[in-house]
């Protein structure tokens, strides 16, 4: 049975005008890929309410999970609660249980449970909480689609809680081969040696590193012994 699929979705203007670096996609790549799950597409957005709109209910139906990150915190411009209760068409409002851990949150910090950081309680009828360990205002779970946040610590945070609950499949694995010569060198045989092992992913990537040029061919599966069959004849070709 084949891996399951995921999609990821960056939302925020800060990402797309350069503002910020977006370190979240490598963190859930990495932690998917350990998980057995795979990583297929990542797409970033603006903080555009029909965009994303757009976005989560293309990811949703192609994938089987979709994480998103950015846009959930208590300005105007935090948008995502409110468009992904429209891409599912289902009500939001400010819930009970995320209004008293928020309240709790504030009360011990001794700051002003304020309008704005009300509208954190904002969760789309039907959804799940997920836990924000960091600074408690929580993300949550529709359908296939997981929200969080786009502060890196807590994007992590948040991740680690639920990736318990995902099913995934065999851990996808990989080894790599370093050769000293250029991709246009090697990619006759490289090519033909990926059409004997279909069930693998192969790739190329080179590098410059000091004035040496060369590639490292690396290949993924999740069978152990299909893989060190591969390298064994990669190595053959390119001692």
């Amino acid at each position: 049975m084949p891996n399951p699929t995921a999609a990821m979705l960056v939302i925020g203007d800060e990402i797309l005008s350069g503002r910020t670096r977006d370190s979240n996609m490598h963190h859930l790549a990495r932690r998917l890929t350990d998980h057995g799950i795979r990583l297929t597409e990542a797409r970033v957005v603006a903080d555009d309410h029909g965009a994303i709109i757009a976005a989560v209910n293309d990811l949703r139906a192609r994938h089987d999970h979709v994480f998103t990150s950015g846009g959930i915190g208590p300005t105007h411009d935090d948008i995502t609660a409110e468009a992904i209760a429209a891409a599912f068409a289902t009500p939001i409002t400010q819930r009970a249980d995320a209004m008293a851990l928020l309240q709790a949150h504030y009360d011990r910090a001794g700051l002003p449970f304020n309008e704005a950081r009300q509208r954190m309680a904002r969760i789309p009828d039907g959804a799940t909480l997920i836990e924000n360990p960091i600074s408690t205002a929580p993300g949550f779970t529709l359908g296939n689609v997981h929200v969080m946040a786009g502060v890196p610590n807590i994007f992590e945070a948040m991740f680690e809680g639920i990736l318990p609950t995902l099913t995934g499949g065999a851990p996808l694995l990989s080894q790599s081969l370093r050769v000293n010569r250029g991709e246009g060198e090697i990619a006759a045989e490289f090519g033909a040696l990926a059409a004997e092992f279909p069930d693998l992913s192969m790739g190329s990537y080179p590098f410059n590193t000091n004035g040496v040029y060369g590639t490292n061919l690396v290949i993924r599966g999740t069978d152990p012994g299909r893989i060190d069959a591969a390298m064994t004849r990669l190595a053959a070709l390119f001692p």
